[in-house]
């Protein structure tokens, strides 16, 4: 073994995973190790610890391109002790011709090796020093546990060696630079006591996401498991999470979500050695609750700076920036430092696109040459080749696609509909032949695809190999300037063929009803290509509909504001396109009278919700089950403007219809009883109201299972009927096992869960279980702070009683600020006279009356 004998580790920035790599395995050995980012704090004189390591014994330097750079400190390192051989191990971690004052070193090479020979090939450097040893050396016996393995540890795997739970994306070979902020992050993340969280924003392109699958690799050897997760919609995160769980074995794969999630968070909290990736996260808030605890470490990439209260933000733009603007700068006379920067950033700092503006610059002014780009793709990297590339960017595109339609046509179509698509991996092994309903006669290929394997197999082998798309698991991805430029070349025809079968596609994809729990794990990767395609490129009535059901899957979620402009956008669309008339057009105004419901727009939603019965009725009769569903739609909005007795008296008139139609026990038929039951509470007839939901909790129980939805829907009002009638017992029971399930199935933060939760705590504080009632109260409120805002009349209600609550249990002081917050939201939000302003007003002024009633 090393018997103890110092060694201090030389290394560029850029190798860092080889120095931490290295040092691991000569500890191991028995070697004393000095590593500057293990042992060197923050303000060190660098220059003074290095010559005073290089006192205390030997240099191990490892050889690369960036150790031998004039700008690195390792220049210091090894200039004071090229006269002292007999301290000098140079080894080989990448292929490097070194100066000529070090070529007539022997440096073994410890890249190309598998783990073992890599190890072996470093302890033997070590071991033989190049001068005539003192004594004999100690060479580490072949098998034999070094020193930390003895002891249970176990180290980093070889540099560049993958985990078997790994899913980060493929390493891009062009990548260059930013040394710096490598070590950067890898400093921020291996230095922290607990989980390190680092956020790398910037302006937007691909070099925050490229920097963090660069560090993925480089330093994969750290890490037993690496997992990406594409966060740029908050509502997608929880599936990709649940994915990781059932990937590392602690979740099955029938595992509800929220089941899989926190099996995930507890397995977390027992390794140390993990990396999460949240690719380009937008809110800190949004990701917040997605954040685990343990010893691992977590990287976010986004273009929001702000993420000060979640994560040590770095700031991705320096290196990779300034080298693109120096490009520009260079080979285009006059042109600012601002305008280079704003081109790069649009350019995605792509070399070839930047050379390529360059060339534009001669003929066009910053300005003009941005709204080119942003208007037409294609045209803007049309010209300008460089010589040291063989054609421009738009040109390799259309080639390319020459050749493959050549090779290919079924897989030419298929990249041209993903051109219309988002830039996320779109689903292709989950696409169900049996839904192509609108396939034409140009569809044979596409259809192949789908439903033949042999055929699926060769198209997405084809695709991956001309490079124009990534295939992995069944999914496909193209490269979203690829992508940009590509649906810009589509000539009229191709466009409209494109459309249809980027129609058929999404049909395909989708899960269906939106409402079935079955469907709910394949949303989450349908839903951003349903959300992103142009509401004009949906050519067929199952492509419509697919996307207002994304729109209904994520609503149910809370994500209205993601869904109001989007359907916004697709009723405005086809209204324009097919008339009052149409089925799609229909379709998107009930939807939307949702989303405007669900916002606060009742009015509107109302109006959308009238205009639509009258038309049901009026083409499709009294009793067609879409006329039924369009007047129960109604009904709910009459509640919500406060005409209760019209509401009451539609849901009756509805309810007696869909008996008929549909039978006593159809879900619709449930639905509508159940919220005829909220009208009979909402207008004080409560006996009535509790009846009818006993007898819909039973049927739904029966006929949708314990877990449904629409069953914990059902059972969460009933449960406030029966505390309302003084039944607090059977309340607090009904409400512990619906806020049970509703975790379960829909997760710790949906808005449902919440509304149970507050109920509950509600009911404890009435049974007088006080602190059981301020613990859930709280907790409540952090999460519809979180999710709805500080002014939604949800959280300030929690707020409020929260407040009742904390003043019961003697914590007058919080309970005085509390109440002071939500009167002045309240006031703000609702108006000085409004009832929920006025009783804060009395619980502040009778702050210690215990009777004071919750709100």
């Amino acid at each position: 073994m090393g018997d103890g004998e110092r060694l201090f580790v030389s290394h560029a920035g850029a190798d860092r995973a080889w120095a931490e790599w290295a040092a691991w395995q000569l500890q191991d050995a028995g070697y004393e190790v000095e590593l500057d980012v293990w042992h060197w704090g923050a303000g060190d004189n660098f220059v003074l610890r290095m010559r005073q390591a290089l006192e205390r014994g030997r240099m191990v330097a490892l050889f690369s391109r960036a150790y031998f750079d004039t700008g690195r400190f390792t220049t210091e390192e090894w200039t004071d002790v090229v006269g002292a051989r007999e301290k000098w191990v140079p080894v080989r971690v990448e292929d490097a011709v070194a100066p000529p004052l070090l070529r007539s070193l022997l440096a073994p090479d410890l890249f190309g090796l598998g783990e073992d020979e890599a190890r072996a090939a470093l302890l033997r450097a070590v071991a033989g020093p190049p001068g005539t040893p003192g004594r004999a050396p100690v060479f580490p016996e072949s098998g034999r546990p070094g020193r930390l393995r003895s002891m249970g540890a176990t180290g980093p795997r070889l540099p560049g060696s993958l985990p078997r739970v790994w899913n980060i994306p493929a390493r891009n070979a062009g990548f260059t630079g930013r040394d710096d902020l490598l070590v950067q992050v890898r400093t921020g993340l291996a230095g922290a006591r607990a989980v390190a969280v680092l956020a790398l924003d910037g302006r937007g392109g691909v070099g925050k996401t490229q920097l963090a699958i660069e560090y993925a690799h480089r330093f994969s050897g750290e890490y037993e498991l690496a997992w990406w997760v594409a966060a740029e919609d908050a509502a997608l995160i929880p599936d990709q999470l649940a994915g990781l769980a059932v990937a590392t074995g602690c979740a099955q794969t029938d595992a509800s979500q929220a089941e899989a999630v926190r099996a995930l968070g507890e397995e977390l909290r027992t390794r140390q050695r993990w990396l999460l990736v949240f690719d380009n996260a937008e809110d800190p808030a949004a990701l917040r609750p997605h954040l685990p605890a343990g010893a691992g470490h977590v990287l976010i990439t986004s273009r929001n700076p702000q993420w000060h209260h979640v994560a040590t933000p770095v700031d991705v733009d320096v290196l990779a920036r300034a080298e693109s603007v120096a490009l520009l700068r260079s080979r285009s006379r006059g042109l600012g430092e601002a305008d280079a920067g704003r081109l790069a950033e649009a350019l995605d700092d792509l070399p070839l696109a930047l050379v390529q503006a360059a060339e534009a610059l001669r003929a066009f002014s910053p300005d003009r040459y941005l709204e080119l780009l942003a208007r037409s793709p294609g045209t803007a990297t049309e010209d300008g080749t460089p010589p040291d590339y063989p054609r421009s960017l738009a040109a390799s595109v259309r080639l390319s696609m020459e050749r493959l339609e050549v090779e290919d046509g079924a897989a030419a179509d298929l990249l041209r509909a993903l051109a219309l698509l988002a830039p996320e991996p779109f689903p292709l092994h989950a696409c169900d032949p049996e839904k192509v309903e609108e396939a034409g006669e140009g569809d044979a290929g596409l259809v192949a695809v789908l439903s033949d394997p042999r055929v699926f197999r060769r198209v997405v082998g084809v695709v991956e190999r001309f490079g124009l798309a990534r295939v992995a698991g069944g999914s496909v991805q193209m490269h979203r300037l690829t992508q940009a430029v590509l649906r810009d070349q589509l000539t009229a025809e191709q466009r409209v063929r494109a459309a249809h079968q980027a129609s058929v596609l999404l049909a395909a994809a989708a899960p269906g009803d939106a409402a079935d729990p079955g469907g709910w794990p394949r949303w989450p990767d349908v839903l951003p290509h349903a959300l992103l395609v142009a509401p004009e490129d949906l050519t067929t009535e199952a492509a419509r509909f697919a996307v207002c059901e994304a729109c209904w899957y994520l609503m149910d979620r809370g994500s209205v504001g993601t869904v109001l402009p989007r359907l916004q956008g697709l009723h405005r669309t086809w209204l324009r396109r097919w008339g009052v008339d149409d089925q799609a057009v229909d379709w998107a105004a009930a939807y939307l009278a949702r989303a405007y419901d669900d916002s606060g727009d009742h009015e509107e939603a109302r109006r959308l919700d009238e205009d639509t019965l009258v038309r049901r009725r009026q083409v499709l009769g009294e009793d067609h089950p879409s006329t039924l569903k369009a007047a129960s739609n109604l009904a709910i909005r009459l509640a919500a403007v406060g005409e209760k007795e019209q509401a009451r008296a539609l849901n009756e008139d509805t309810l007696a219809r869909r008996r008929r139609v549909r039978g006593k026990d159809h879900p619709d038929t449930l639905r509508t009883a159940h919220n005829l039951a909220a009208d009979l509470y909402d207008l004080g007839e409560l006996d009535q109201a509790r009846s009818l939901d006993e007898e819909t909790l039973a049927s739904r129980r029966r006929v949708l299972g314990e877990d449904h939805p629409d069953t914990l829907s059902t059972a969460h009002n009933l449960a406030m009927r029966l505390a309302i009638l003084g039944e607090a017992d059977q309340a607090r029971a009904l409400n512990e096992d619906t806020l049970v399930r509703r975790r379960r199935l829909l997760g710790e933060d949906h808005p449902d869960t919440l509304s149970t939760a507050h109920n509950l705590a509600v009911r404890l504080a009435a049974l007088g279980v006080l602190d059981q009632a301020c613990a859930l109260g709280e907790d409540t409120l952090v999460r519809r702070r979180r999710l709805l805002g500080e002014d939604h009349p949800d959280t300030l209600s929690t707020a409020n009683n929260l407040a009742i609550d904390l003043a019961d249990s003697g914590e007058t002081e919080q309970a005085r600020h509390l109440h002071e917050d939500v009167l002045a939201w309240r006031r703000r939000v609702l108006g000085e006279d409004h009832p929920d302003t006025l009783r804060t007003i009395r619980s502040l002024a009778r702050l210690n009356t215990p009777d004071e009633a919750a709100q």
